[in-house]
């Protein structure tokens, strides 16, 4: 039980490091987080439904994810080469995709939410 208590508590050192990295050196990750907090607030403020609440803060939450993924991406692959090749293109741009989708996601879930506030 010991044993699982230590590993956690390094999964959480190395999720939180992985988290700060992107804060300090991608200016993606830092404008999804700052969108995120005027998202959370309101989606804290508005008078939406649980569901609703809830909704709107994991897709957020999703988008920081994508964003932490394809940084990962992005750094594996310029460790292994700076020099551009198409496929190394590729996987930074479906990176990107994946961000673009999760943060489509996340609009959509607002124009919806806001649709039924104002249909009341």
């Amino acid at each position: 039980m010991l044993y699982f208590f230590h590993r956690l508590k390094l999964r959480l050192i190395w999720s939180w490091a992985g988290c700060l990295h992107a804060w300090r050196h991608e200016h993606s990750f830092r404008s999804w987080v700052w969108a995120n907090l005027v998202s959370g607030g309101l989606a804290l403020w508005l008078p939406l439904f649980a569901g609703e609440r809830g909704l709107i803060l994991a897709l957020g939450l999703l988008v920081l994810a994508f964003e932490l993924l394809n940084t990962a991406v992005e750094r594996a692959i310029d460790y292994i080469s700076e020099d551009r090749h198409p496929m190394a293109a590729a996987a930074k741009d479906c990176g990107s995709g994946a961000v673009f989708l999760s943060s489509l996601a996340a609009g959509a879930a607002w124009v919806a939410v806001l649709w039924r506030l104002a249909l009341g």
